[in-house]
């Protein structure tokens, strides 16, 4: 299968193109910008070394005879004009990271991007290609959300789902905003962003579905449902050690049940048609010698069916109430960040098809579990997805990995995707993808992205 090993991309084998060994050179360079000991990266939003890649991407495409802009959120366009005043067909990704996260994850869509718009600049010059839009490769801020809530902040401000000024506004941990951290990275832009006529974006699958079927390409045709609920458990602060245990209001213990609860709630569904997580927990006073009188987190949800969310939101409502009559403390759930269904373009799916055709490899359509760039801006103009294998379907950690030969053939199936976008393949497509009701995609999300 493709995605077993690498193919030796970088090391002479003739199969693979001078242009594909400059990919891999550029890509497996970005590693080191917040390099971690276990070879993954931490780059998170607006910090130094999210800086540092930055300030490289934008010369590198200074290299490749593109254009940098940056606009007022902080995303990055590396633009090639070729039809004075038409819109521009959008590539990329994002070069933010999770706290120790892999180095595949976003990076490997934005260097993808660079390269697919220079081949679509290559085959212009050359006469091979009659472009309608022109193209531009983008680095979207904040894609991940790891230190600035909610994610997928730079795409959501492009296509007027979050406000901007409420996206700069927003503030980490430490009480610094996203306009504080785009100052002290170079990265406040005044420019306004480039209008889009359609999007593209290739990603690691983060999941095993492409390398249990040996396929080494996917094709994204929906969204899973999704929804977070910020959970507070409250209880009382008390003596660790003056305390009797019959007198506590212990509001980690309770969390821990609640903890369970959400991983158990799965088990009343299908296998794989739904998962849930707890990925943010936070313990007040969080001192060694003090009953934790508060603990909040956030409840992931996510299935291919909105029923399926919202019967689960119902049952874990119930089961938080049960936990907190019986540990004696208050538990408040506010619902957070829903994202509906988002249906991308028919036509977007058989272009890519075709695109993959073109290079003689095999596709399989799918829907993504996770959120990206391409949902929101699926929302505003036809959008396309692609996925390239992830060993064991690993994300988010720092032993994430997808082979030289994987990323090799997703950059050329995205190359072919770009050039019949900027050709005009689906101009005729009035907007985005549509809801799972079947509607046209409006921006009816609660502004969080």
């Amino acid at each position: 299968m493709a995605h077993q090993a690498a193919a030796g991309a970088d090391s002479g084998d003739p199969t693979v193109r001078p242009q594909d060994r400059e990919f891999l050179r550029d890509f497996h360079h970005t590693s080191r910008y917040g390099a971690t000991p276990a070879g993954g990266i931490d780059r998170q939003a607006g910090t130094a070394e999210h800086g540092q890649v930055r300030r490289w991407f934008e010369e590198r495409a200074g290299q490749l005879g593109l254009s940098v802009v940056t606009d007022a959120i902080g995303t990055i366009y590396a633009l090639r004009e070729w039809v004075p005043g038409a819109p521009f067909v959008l590539v990329g990704s994002h070069l933010d990271s999770q706290p120790r996260g892999g180095r595949f994850d976003g990076t490997y869509g934005v260097v993808a991007a660079l390269h697919a718009v220079a081949a679509a600049d290559a085959a212009v010059s050359a006469g091979l290609l009659d472009p309608r839009y022109n193209v531009a490769a983008v680095d979207w801020f904040n894609e991940e959300g790891a230190r600035f809530a909610p994610s997928i902040m730079g795409s959501s401000v492009h296509a007027g789902i979050l406000d901007l000024e409420v996206a700069l506004q927003t503030t980490d941990p430490q009480g610094v905003t996203v306009a504080q951290a785009l100052e002290s990275t170079g990265r406040r832009g005044v420019d306004p962003a480039p209008k889009a006529a359609a999007y593209a974006e290739i990603h690691i699958e983060q999941g095993r579905r492409l390398e249990r079927s040996g396929v080494p390409i996917g094709i994204v045709d929906r969204s899973w449902h999704t929804q977070k609920l910020l959970v507070s458990v409250i209880g009382e602060q008390s003596h660790t050690g003056a305390t009797l245990m019959a007198d506590r209001r212990d509001a980690l213990i309770a969390a821990s049940h609640v903890v369970v609860a959400v991983e158990e709630v799965v088990e009343e569904f299908e296998p794989e048609t739904i998962v849930t997580s707890v990925g943010k927990f936070d313990v007040q006073p969080n001192s060694p010698i003090v009953v934790p009188r508060q603990v909040d987190l956030v409840v992931d949800l996510r299935a291919d069916r909105a029923s399926d969310v919202d019967q689960a939101r119902g049952l874990l409502l119930e089961r938080l109430q049960g936990i907190a009559r019986r540990r004696d403390v208050e538990i408040e759930a506010q619902d957070f960040d829903v994202r509906p269904v988002q249906r991308f373009p028919a036509d977007g799916v058989e272009l890519a098809e075709k695109a993959s055709r073109d290079q003689g490899v095999d596709s399989t359509v799918l829907a993504t579990l996770a959120g990206h760039d391409s949902v929101p801006m699926n929302r505003i103009v036809p959008s396309v997805m692609l996925f390239v294998p992830s060993a064991d379907g690993v994300s988010h950690c720092e032993r994430e990995f997808t082979s030289d030969e994987d990323m090799v053939t997703g950059l050329r199936v995205l190359t072919g995707v770009v050039t019949r976008l900027v050709a005009g393949e689906l101009a005729d497509t009035a907007s985005g993808g549509s809801d799972e009701s079947g509607g046209a995609a409006d921006d009816r999300e609660d502004g969080r992205g």
